[in-house]
C-alpha cells in the first residue's frame, strides 16, 4: 500500500480512533533511519563510548509544557533502532493531552544506548507534538465559532516528513488536505496563466471523475465561474471574512451548493486570532500552512529516574 493510501483522504473528517492518528510504519522507519544516519555520522556516538558498557538505567520522557502528544512511533523506533534490547513503554499516545510534568513514556536498558538515541527520539517527539498542539489550538478556536468548520493542513511541510506531520495534524484534531499532487486537483492562479477556470475544471472532471476538483479564487466572480464549471471546492484565497461570507451565500444559493456538492475553504494569512471570524463567516474548511511550517515544538525532556546508573545487569 502506498503512503498516501494510509493517510486520510483529501477532505476526510477528523479521526475517530487512535490508530487514525498514527503515521505509516514504513515512513516512520525511513525517517528514523535517515535521522540516525545524520546524527551518528561515520564514527558513531563518540561520547557514549565513555559510558561503561555494563551501566543500565531507566529514563522518562517528561512534558515541560501543555499540549498534544504526537510522534510516539518515531521516538520508539529511534530507541529500538539504536538498540533492539531497549525496553520502551508509553503512558501517553498520539492525540493525548499532556501538562507540565506529565510522563509520556519510559525507556530502559543500556545507558550508552539511551543517550545515543535520546536526541533523535526527542527531535521527532518535540516537533510532531508541536504540530499536534498548534493544530488543537486552531481547531478549538474555529469550533468555538462554528462547530462544523474543519481545520486543514497544507503541503507546506518539511521535505521528507510530510506523512509524519500530517499524522500529527490528525492527532491534534485537524483534517488532512491532499497528501501529494496526485491526490486531487487544485487549480491555482499560476495554472490560470495558460487556461481558464471553466476549461481547467471541465478537463479535470473529464480526466479524473470522482476526484476532488478545487479552484483557488481571489474574487467573487471566480467563485461563480468555478461553481458553474463544476468545482467541488472553492478556495477563497486572502479574502476577508466578509468576502468569505459572500462566497458562502453564493454557494448556498447555487443548485449544486444547495445539494451539498460544494465546499467553501478559506486560506491565506489566517491566524489563531482571526480563524474564528472565518469560521463564523460560514467557511466549511480553513487551511493553515503554519500548522506544519511554523509550529513551535512542545518542550519534552528525557530524564534519568536516578542520578546514578546501575552497573548491575
Amino acid at each position: 500500500m502506498a503512503e498516501n493510501d494510509q493517510m486520510a483522504s483529501p477532505l476526510s473528517p477528523p479521526p475517530r480512533s487512535r490508530a487514525a492518528c498514527e503515521p505509516p510504519p514504513a515512513t516512520v522507519r525511513r525517517a528514523v533511519r535517515r535521522a540516525l544516519e545524520e546524527d551518528l555520522g561515520p564514527l558513531g556516538d563518540l561520547t557514549s563510548v565513555l559510558v561503561p558498557p555494563e551501566a543500565v538505567a531507566a529514563a522518562a520522557f517528561i512534558s515541560r509544557g501543555q499540549g498534544v502528544v504526537a510522534g510516539v512511533a518515531c521516538a520508539e523506533a529511534a530507541c529500538r533502532s539504536v538498540d533492539p534490547a531497549l525496553e520502551v513503554s508509553w503512558s501517553r499516545r498520539d492525540g493525548d493531552v499532556v501538562r507540565p510534568g506529565d510522563e509520556i513514556g519510559l525507556v530502559a536498558g543500556r545507558l550508552s544506548s539511551i543517550v545515543t538515541a535520546e536526541r533523535t527520539a526527542l527531535n521527532f517527539l518535540c516537533h510532531l507534538s508541536g504540530v499536534a498542539s498548534a493544530t488543537r489550538r486552531y481547531v478549538d478556536a474555529a469550533q468555538a465559532a462554528n462547530p462544523v468548520t474543519r481545520v486543514l493542513d497544507t503541503r507546506k511541510t518539511t521535505p521528507g516528513l510530510r506523512a509524519l506531520e500530517k499524522a500529527a495534524v490528525r492527532a491534534g484534531g485537524g483534517t488532512n488536505h491532499r497528501g501529494s499532487l496526485s491526490d486531487a486537483v487544485l487549480v491555482k492562479d499560476n495554472h490560470l496563466g495558460a487556461t481558464s477556470i471553466t476549461r481547467a475544471v471541465r478537463d479535470a472532471l473529464e480526466r479524473w471523475p470522482g476526484r476532488m476538483v478545487e479552484v483557488e479564487c481571489d474574487r467573487i466572480e471566480q467563485v461563480a465561474e468555478a461553481l458553474d464549471a463544476g468545482a467541488t471546492v472553492v478556495l477563497c484565497d486572502n479574502m476577508s471574512p466578509g468576502e468569505v461570507a459572500a462566497a458562502v451565500r453564493l454557494v448556498e444559493g447555487h443548485p449544486r451548493g444547495r445539494a451539498g456538492a460544494v465546499l467553501v475553504e478559506a486560506s491565506g494569512g489566517i491566524t489563531l486570532e482571526t480563524i474564528g471570524e472565518f469560521a463564523a463567516a460560514g467557511a466549511h474548511l480553513v487551511s493553515i500552512g503554519a500548522l506544519t511550517h511554523s509550529a513551535p515544538i512542545l518542550d519534552i525532556g528525557l530524564d534519568l529516574l536516578s542520578k546514578e546508573a546501575s552497573g548491575d545487569e
